[in-house]
């Protein structure tokens, strides 16, 4: 049982590193979106005053989960779990809304919106650790301990596929997934899920024609340079002239119209571009932190379910961060998630702050 006292302070390395990304993603959304910003709503300022009232209340969040004790979330795991599936139901009703592109992701409320995915991230890490850590579970026998997450992940699968958004489920699978297997799956069990469920993901992801044309245009974007490979393309010239230090920050070409979504998805090219090598060079360094800091507050943490939680939400940011890069760079196809903490948006920085609060208070009861 873990004490409700907590006599450390929380990790002050990983608040650091966070505020380090946050005010990064702040300067560099305004650097990259106030040409569009001006042209769309008549005030340069738009989206990086959006940002800032959704980093305020990120931060909020983030400081009031640091101080409630983690250990109350395993209690309300099922309840999160549930609140998910609504949510992500409600996405297909009259309160769904596609926000200015073709794919139905966002709930509206009067002037707020909500992505419930970015809920849905957060709610199975901390379910799945609750579950995998009850001591009522047999690890070793799949159909009392890791059928009932993987079934409900599958259901979520589907839900935010249809979206449609598959970038999210795939990120969704693989934490849950990772979180099952530090839990201690046998091997065999993971090597018989992985075989097993290639199929599905390569029908998924090959039934609809503009996913196939995107998942193959990345191996020769230049085959269709104005179609499917276009934003890979678009990316690589801005990173490509950032050279060393950039060609300086506000001074982006890509950002005018070439790149799409600058100030989300293909943020880190323009990062590239402005401030060069060492720019991108620092971010990762930065992310690198922060993954440590996750990784060693798992390993100190003093019961299994904080362990799990901890790892789940590391790896959360960190299978994110590695994607977003990774599209940008052109090493894997693009599929629309953005760079947590740095990318514009107001639902990724919320939940995601929510999740580094909850590693702030594990880490007040760390061993060491």
């Amino acid at each position: 049982m873990v004490k409700e006292d907590q006599r450390r302070d929380p990790d002050f390395a990983l608040i650091l590193v966070v505020l380090l990304l946050l005010g990064i993603g702040l300067v560099m959304v305004f650097s990259a979106s106030y040409v569009v910003s001006e042209e769309s709503f008549g005030d340069p300022y738009y989206y990086l005053r959006r940002q800032g009232i959704w980093i305020a209340l990120g931060v909020a969040v983030m400081f009031l989960f640091s101080h409630v004790s983690y250990w109350h979330l395993r209690r309300l795991s099922l309840v999160l779990i549930l609140i998910n599936f609504i949510l992500l139901t409600l996405v297909f009703t009259g309160a769904g809304t596609s926000l200015g592109t073709e794919a139905k992701r966002w709930l509206a409320f009067g002037g707020l919106t909500l992505q419930p995915a970015e809920f849905s991230k957060l709610a199975f890490v901390i379910f799945t650790a609750a579950y995998m850590s009850s001591r009522s579970i047999r690890i070793q026998k799949f159909w009392s301990s890791s059928f009932i997450p993987l079934a409900l992940l599958g259901v979520a699968f589907v839900f935010i596929v249809l979206q449609p958004d598959l970038g999210t489920a795939l990120v969704l699978a693989a934490n849950t997934f990772l979180i099952i297997l530090l839990a201690g799956m046998p091997l065999k069990q993971a090597v018989a899920l992985s075989v097993f469920s290639i199929p599905p993901l390569l029908a998924v992801a090959f039934k609809e024609e503009y996913r196939r044309q995107r998942l193959l245009s990345f191996l020769n974007p230049w085959a269709d340079p104005g179609d499917t490979g276009y934003q890979i393309i678009q990316s690589l010239y801005a990173l490509g002239p950032g050279h060393i230090f950039g060609v300086g920050l506000g001074r982006s070409r890509q950002k005018l119209y070439y790149l799409p979504e600058p100030h989300n998805d293909f943020i880190f090219a323009v990062i590239g571009e402005e401030l060069g090598f060492v720019g991108a060079v620092v971010v990762l360094l930065l992310f690198f932190v922060l993954i440590w800091r996750g990784l060693k507050i798992a390993l100190t943490a003093p019961d299994t379910f904080g362990s799990l939680l901890a790892a789940g939400i590391t790896g959360m940011i960190a299978i994110q961060a590695l994607v977003n890069i990774a599209v940008v760079t052109g090493s894997l196809p693009v599929t629309g998630i953005n760079l947590p903490l740095i990318s514009a948006g107001g639902s990724s920085v919320v939940f995601t702050l929510m999740g580094v609060g909850i590693l702030l208070n594990i880490s007040r009861h760390c061993r060491q």
